[in-house]
C-alpha cells in the first residue's frame, strides 16, 4: 500500500491536470500574445470561462497531488506526472471528436512502458516528511535563480523554440519546488493542524512558488511550439524532482546494474514525450483557436 496509495493518487491529479490543461491551451490562444512578462495575462484570461474551468481542475489536481505527496516519495510521485501529455493529447481528441491515431497510441505506450521500467528499477523508497530550513535555503536559492535566468533569457528572445525550452524549463522548475515544500506543508497539516499549517513558513512559499509557475506555464504556452516547451516542461518537472527527493528529502533509489534498465526506460520516455510534442505541434490549427495542448506538471 505503500507503493499503491501514492501511485494511484498521483495518476488520478496526473489526468486532472491533463484535463486542466487542455482548457487553459485553449484559452491561451485567445488573449493577445504576451512579448514580456505581461501579469496582466491572468486578467485577460479571467474572463475566459473556459481558462477558470482549467484553474478549478487544476486546483482538484493540487488536492489529488497532496494526497499522494503525503503517503508516497517525492521521487515516486512526480515522475509520473509525465503521463500528464499522453492523457492531454487523449482528451484533446476526444474534445475535437477524433479517434486517436495508432501513431499516437503507439507513443502513448512507450511513453507509459519507459516510465513503468525506470520506476521499477529505481524503486524509489523512503518518506521523510521534514527537511530543516537551512537545507532548503540553498536548493530554494539555486532553483530562484535558475527560474530567474531562464525567464529573463526567454523573454529577450523572440517568438519560438528558444523562448519556449527558457520558459517552459523555468515554469518546470517552479512546478517541482512547489511540489516539493507542498510535501512538508502537508504532514504538517496531518500531524499539527490547520493553525501550524498556516503559521509554516513552507505553506506560503509553496503557494509563492505555485503561483509563479502558474504564471510562467501561460507564457510558455505562448511563447513557441509545443516541441519546445512541452518536453522542457515535462521532464524538466521530473528530473528536478527526482533530484528534489534524493538530495533534500534524503529518498532511496537502486544503483549498480539498475542504472541500465533505468537509462532504457528513461530514454523510452524522453523518445516518446518528444515524439508527442513533435505530432501535436503539426496538428496545431493556430487559425481557429482550437489548439493542442501543453501539459502542466503538477503543482
Amino acid at each position: 500500500m505503500r507503493i499503491v496509495l501514492p501511485t494511484l493518487f498521483a495518476l488520478l491529479a496526473a489526468l486532472s491536470n491533463a484535463l486542466a490543461t487542455v482548457l487553459q491551451r485553449r484559452a491561451a490562444l485567445t488573449v493577445p500574445q504576451a512579448r514580456g512578462f505581461r501579469p496582466g495575462l491572468v486578467l485577460d484570461l479571467l474572463r475566459r470561462p473556459v481558462w477558470l474551468a482549467g484553474v478549478l481542475t487544476v486546483i482538484a489536481a493540487g488536492v489529488w497531488q497532496a494526497v499522494a505527496l503525503a503517503t508516497g516519495p517525492l521521487s515516486l510521485v512526480q515522475p509520473l506526472f509525465v503521463l500528464e501529455l499522453p492523457l492531454a493529447l487523449v482528451l484533446a481528441s476526444l474534445w475535437q471528436r477524433r479517434r486517436p491515431s495508432g501513431a499516437l497510441l503507439l507513443k502513448l505506450l512507450a511513453v507509459v512502458a519507459g516510465l513503468g521500467l525506470a520506476l521499477l528499477s529505481a524503486a524509489p523508497s523512503g518518506n521523510r516528511t521534514h527537511v530543516e530550513l537551512d537545507r532548503w535555503l540553498p536548493v530554494l536559492a539555486v532553483g530562484a535563480g535558475a527560474a530567474v535566468a531562464l525567464t529573463a533569457t526567454g523573454l529577450a528572445r523572440p517568438t519560438g523554440r528558444a523562448r519556449a525550452a527558457c520558459l517552459g524549463t523555468a515554469t518546470a522548475i517552479c512546478f517541482a519546488l512547489t511540489a516539493g515544500l507542498m510535501k512538508t506543508a502537508v504532514h504538517i497539516l496531518a500531524e499539527a493542524g490547520i493553525g501550524a499549517f498556516l503559521t509554516s513558513w513552507q505553506t506560503y512559499a509553496f503557494g509563492a512558488c505555485g503561483v509563479c509557475a502558474m504564471l510562467l506555464l501561460e507564457h510558455a504556452l505562448q511563447g513557441g511550439p509545443l516541441i519546445a516547451s512541452q518536453p522542457a516542461l515535462t521532464l524538466g518537472d521530473a528530473v528536478v524532482s527526482f533530484l528534489l527527493g534524493v538530495l533534500v528529502y534524503e529518498e532511496h533509489v537502486r544503483a549498480g546494474w539498475w542504472l541500465l534498465p533505468l537509462l532504457v526506460g528513461i530514454g523510452l520516455v524522453c523518445g516518446g514525450i518528444f515524439a508527442l510534442a513533435r505530432s501535436e505541434a503539426g496538428a496545431e490549427q493556430p487559425s481557429d483557436g482550437a489548439a493542442g495542448v501543453s501539459g502542466g506538471p503538477g503543482m
